[in-house]
């Protein structure tokens, strides 16, 4: 039984989705240890993206979160009430990245998909200029906003067009500080990564007075709905496996891959960058304690002791 109409009925118009979509994918399982400082870096990186929003292209944002700790729903809770966040996604279970990936592939309403990791700042202009390069080059597959060296394999079909177009150059065209940024967010050495710098070379394009270097990275991308939704779903069993498909997807389809040439979205990692912390803790010299914490015999022990711990508590594997 209906007593009268629903009110919706007389609604003439609806809110209509933006034409890009950003999807975020999260998972902070507890605020201790390796994720200690993983709700500030969420922040920071949904900070980011409504800080550097563009007038010009308007875009939603979409987060989907892989069963966090009570503490970082309320806050993607709070967040979207705010207006932060258009869409959320709270999964009651851990699919992974790429089961994060296959739904929120299939669910965005956008032209472009803007996929980034939950530990990625954003910085003024990525997006135009990541629009660019879809406009500037033809058959673009997918971009990240930050020049990286990617392994060739994968972008086979960028650099035989690139080569037949006679617009590849190969050199040292990266500076070393832009390097050693991502590395550092990595927990790579400085010294092995400064031998990998200077050792290495980058292959960047250069056409109709647009330049981006070749490769895209998966903690931050853009590509159209219509190429992504061919692709999925994408096979995964493991919860950061898998990403490599997309890769080879996008290459199989003879489709660019590409960076833009200046880097517009940092990778944070676990920890806020010195920048954002106390003065005196991002000045702070290693500690005696720290320097036998790092002794590979006591490290590895350690660290093979907090994965024991973490699978305890958050897995079913033994």
């Amino acid at each position: 039984m209906r007593v009268g109409q629903n009110p919706a009925l007389f609604i003439e118009n609806v809110a209509q989705p933006a034409e890009i979509t950003v999807a975020v994918v999260n998972c902070i399982p507890i605020l201790s240890g390796y994720h200690e400082q993983g709700l500030a870096v969420l922040e920071m990186a949904l900070e980011s993206l409504n800080a550097t929003r563009e007038a010009a292209h308007p875009y939603d944002v979409m987060v989907f979160d892989n069963r966090s700790c009570a503490e970082v729903r309320t806050h993607l809770q709070n967040a979207s009430q705010q207006g932060k966040i258009q869409y959320l996604v709270l999964s009651d279970t851990n699919i992974g990245k790429i089961g994060a990936w296959n739904f929120m592939f299939g669910a965005a309403a956008g032209k472009y998909i803007v996929f980034a990791d939950g530990d990625v700042a954003f910085r003024p202009g990525w997006l135009s200029a990541s629009l660019a390069l879809f406009e500037a080059f033809p058959n673009v597959g997918m971009v990240s906003a930050r020049p990286l060296r990617t392994p060739m394999e994968f972008s086979t079909a960028t650099l035989e067009w690139a080569t037949q177009a006679g617009v590849l150059e190969e050199g040292h065209f990266l500076d070393w500080e832009i390097f050693w940024e991502h590395m550092e967010s990595l927990g790579r050495d400085e010294a092995a990564s400064r031998l990998e710098y200077n050792t290495g070379s980058e292959y960047r394009l250069n056409f109709g007075g647009q330049k981006a270097f070749i490769g895209a990275v998966h903690f931050q991308f853009m590509a159209r709905r219509e190429v992504l939704q061919q692709i999925i779903p994408l096979h995964s069993a493991q919860p950061m496996r898998g990403e490599r498909a997309l890769d080879v997807a996008i290459n199989g389809m003879g489709l660019l891959r590409l960076t833009t040439e200046k880097p517009l979205v940092r990778h944070l990692g676990n920890v806020l960058p010195p920048a954002q912390m106390l003065p005196a803790l991002a000045s702070r010299r290693k500690s005696l304690l720290k320097r036998m914490l790092h002794l590979p015999g006591i490290r590895h022990f350690l660290l093979w002791l907090q994965n024991r711990i973490f699978r305890l508590y958050f897995s079913n594997v033994d």
